[in-house]
Order: C-alpha cells, then structure tokens, then sequence
C-alpha cells in the first residue's frame, strides 16, 4: 500500500512539471495532420474531427447538379465544398463521358491500342482509376455499343485525320487546322493531345472550296512593298 501511494505521488510530481502548451506545438500538429492521418485509426479519426469541426450544413444545387457542403470550423471559419450530385442509377465507378466521347469519336480512325494510348496521354482514366489498355478500350465499346475500328468503313464513310484532309483539298496540315480552328472548316477534336478528325463530304463544300482558293491565291500573289511605303530605320536600335 505504501509502494502504491509512493508511486501515485511520484506521478502527481511528474504531472506538476509539465509544462503548459504553447501555440506553436499546435501550429506544429496542424502541419502534421497529413502524416497522422493515414495511420490513424477511426476511432482517433472521429476524435481529431470532433476537436476541429463545430458542424457540417449539406445542401443541394440543382442549378448545377451538385452536392453543397459548408463545414463550420471551431473558431469561426467556414469553408464550402461542392462535389458533382450522383445521378439515379449512375454507379460511382462508371468512366467519364468525355472518355466515353473521345472512344465514339476516335473509333472512326484508330484502332484500341492507339485509343488506348491516347486516352492515357490525356490523364484520363478508367472509373477504377486505371490506365486504359485495348482490353479495357474494347470493354468500353461493347458495352457503349460502338462499333470497332475497320479501316474499310473508314474509307467508305469518309473519315480521315489532319494529314488526309489536308492532302485531299491541297493545303498544308498547319493552314487546315488553323482554318478549323478559326471556324472556317469542320472538324472534331476530342482530345486535346489527340488527333484531328475530319470527313470527306464536310470538305466537299463551296466554302472550303473559296477558302482553298484564298490560300492559293495568297500564295501566287505576295505581298509587295510599293514605292510609296516608308522604310523603318532599325539600325539605331
């Protein structure tokens, strides 16, 4: 009984000593909230929450089809997140349209192994997280119903990249992408990193026509200086 309250005064003397908390020690922990995180289990996961979060009010934004939440933290500050509403039916794993897009559009002119490899230049991702692969690429089609590359109906509907088109209407691929991209002349791009996609019967048209004679007569009629025109002294600069 004595060794036990020896010890018990021990502890007290102990506890007498330590200094208080300064702010900076918690600055520090805040740092390290990261760290701790991970390798924390729930049961300190909910006490670290409780310690920090005063309360969380969720609305919803039917404006923009998204989730609206605004996390009260203890000391006054408030801080709003938003994540996209999941649609009824739509499962949380379920690939991006924009893939799904760029597999519609990117089919007409490339097999998967190459949309594979494109879809992954862009940072895009399976709805696992995953790089696409020409199993997964083809997965994808079958189940989106999209037909599988052939070079066959290739030909027959007409499809062709940057550097066909531009051979079939006698430009060069620069002059036909920056008329596209002036809106002179249809075409699709699906992916920035990605090729262009054009066909035939919107490069059979009287306005590419004029624009292919435009650049053609730029070209046989230059720019000439007349005598008129001032000349710019550089030689002081």
């Amino acid at each position: 009984m004595e060794e036990l309250e020896s010890r018990i005064e021990q502890r007290s003397q102990v506890s007498g000593q330590i200094p208080p908390v300064q702010p900076d020690e918690f600055n520090d922990l805040a740092a390290a909230l990261e760290l701790i995180w991970p390798q924390a289990d729930a049961r300190l996961k909910k006490r670290i929450v409780r310690t920090l979060i005063h309360e969380v009010v969720v609305d919803l934004d039917d404006a923009t089809s998204e989730i609206v939440l605004v996390i009260h933290w203890k000391g006054g500050v408030h801080t709003e997140i938003r994540v996209p509403r999941r649609r009824r039916g739509q499962c949380a794993t379920q690939t991006s349209p924009e893939a799904i897009d760029a597999v519609r559009l990117l089919a007409r002119i490339c097999p998967d192994l190459v949309i594979a490899s494109m879809l992954n230049r862009n940072g895009l991702r399976t709805g696992r997280g995953n790089f696409w692969t020409q199993e997964r690429v083809t997965a994808l089609r079958s189940h989106h119903r999209i037909p599988v590359y052939s070079s066959e109906r290739r030909s027959a509907e007409g499809w062709m990249n940057l550097t066909e088109a531009s051979a079939l209407i006698g430009v060069s691929p620069k002059t036909l992408r920056l008329a596209v991209e002036h809106g002179e002349i249809a075409a699709e791009h699906p992916l920035s990193l990605g090729p262009w996609i054009f066909n035939r019967d919107s490069l059979n048209t009287s306005a590419v026509v004029e624009f292919v004679a435009r650049t053609r007569a730029r070209r046989a009629y230059p720019t000439i200086p007349t005598t008129g025109q001032g000349s710019l002294d550089l030689s002081s600069t």
